[in-house]
C-alpha cells in the first residue's frame, strides 16, 4: 500500500493511474451555488479528488466548480458513475456522453457502474472497457457490487475492475470482501464513512476522540485510510470540508485500529445491493 502522506497523496490503482486515497463526495449537494462553493472551498484547500454521479444532479455545478476554482483539470481526480435506468451496453456510451457535456469535460479519471442492476451490469461493464480502451476515461470501476456479482463480473470482463465503491463504516467493515477485493487488485473505497451522521452516538469514538485530541469524523476517516480504503466524506459546509481533511498530523494505534474494526455488525445505513429496488 502506498504511503499515506498529505492530503494530495494517493493510492496506485492495478493499472498504476494514482487516485487521491481522500476527497469530496456531493450526494445531496444541490445543484448551482451549493455545489459549486462546496466543490471550489475543498479544491482551494487542497483536495484533489471529486465524486459525483448522474443520479446526483449536480455534474454542472461539479464542472463549474472546478473551473471557477483555477485548480488546472488535470490535477484533479474526477469521478462521475453511470446510473441503474441507462445501464446497457448503448445506453450507458450514450451516459457517458451526457456526464462529460454536463462536467464540461472531454474526459474522466474514474468511471464507475453505480449498482448491479440484474441482467444489464455485463453489458455495462462491457461499455466501461470500451471508453478505458479509447482512453475517454483513465480508470473504470464499480459501485456496490459484493464478492458474487465480481464474481459474475469477472467469468467475462477483459478488465478488472480498478475499484469497487461500497458502504464502508464502523458497523460494515465486511472484511472478507474487502480481503477479497485486495486478492484482485480492486481499490475498495469508502460511501456513508460516517455511518450517516451516526457514527457520532458512539462512545467508543468520542473516548478515542479525546485520546487522540480529534474529532470523531477525523478519528473515522484516518482509520479508513489506515485500512487501505479510499473515502469521500460528503459535505457542503466549508467548516466541515476543512475539518475532515485534517486528518495527516496523526495515526491511529493498531491496538485501537482492532477495537474499531471490532465494532462491525453487518448493519447497514444505505440500500443492500441484493435487495435495491432498481
Amino acid at each position: 500500500m502506498d504511503k499515506i502522506t498529505d492530503l494530495k497523496g494517493g493510492f496506485t490503482l492495478h493499472n498504476g493511474v494514482k487516485m487521491p486515497y481522500f476527497g469530496l463526495g456531493v450526494w445531496q449537494a444541490k445543484d448551482g451555488e451549493e455545489v459549486i462553493n462546496a466543490v471550489k472551498w475543498a479544491l482551494n484547500a487542497g483536495y484533489r479528488h471529486i465524486d459525483t454521479a448522474a443520479i446526483y444532479q449536480n455534474e454542472e455545478g461539479v464542472g463549474i466548480g472546478i473551473r471557477e476554482s483555477g485548480i488546472p483539470r488535470e490535477d484533479i481526480f474526477l469521478v462521475s458513475k453511470v446510473w441503474n435506468t441507462e445501464q446497457g451496453y448503448e445506453a450507458t456510451l450514450k451516459a457517458f456522453e451526457n456526464s462529460l457535456k454536463r462536467l464540461n469535460t472531454d474526459y474522466l479519471d474514474l468511471y464507475l457502474v453505480h449498482w448491479p442492476v440484474r441482467g444489464k451490469y455485463k453489458e455495462t461493464w462491457k461499455a466501461l472497457e470500451t471508453l478505458y480502451k479509447e482512453k475517454r476515461v483513465r480508470a473504470i470501476g464499480v459501485s456496490n457490487f459484493l464478492r458474487h456479482h465480481l464474481e459474475d463480473l469477472l467469468e467475462d470482463a477483459s478488465i478488472i475492475p480498478m475499484v469497487n465503491q461500497m458502504e464502508f463504516h464502523p458497523y460494515l467493515v465486511q472484511q472478507e470482501l474487502l480481503d477479497y477485493c485486495i486478492e484482485k487488485g480492486i481499490q475498495y473505497e469508502a460511501w456513508s464513512p460516517l455511518m450517516q451522521g451516526n457514527i457520532f452516538e458512539l462512545e467508543v469514538f468520542k473516548s478515542l476522540a479525546r485520546k487522540y485530541k480529534k474529532t470523531i469524523a477525523q478519528i473515522v476517516l484516518r482509520w479508513d485510510l489506515q485500512k487501505g480504503v479510499i473515502t469521500i466524506p460528503k459535505s457542503s459546509k466549508k467548516e466541515r470540508i476543512l475539518d475532515n481533511a485534517d486528518i495527516f498530523d496523526f495515526s491511529i494505534s493498531e491496538e485501537d485500529m482492532i477495537k474499531i474494526d471490532e465494532l462491525e455488525k453487518g448493519k447497514r445505513f444505505g440500500p443492500d445491493p441484493d435487495t435495491f429496488d432498481f
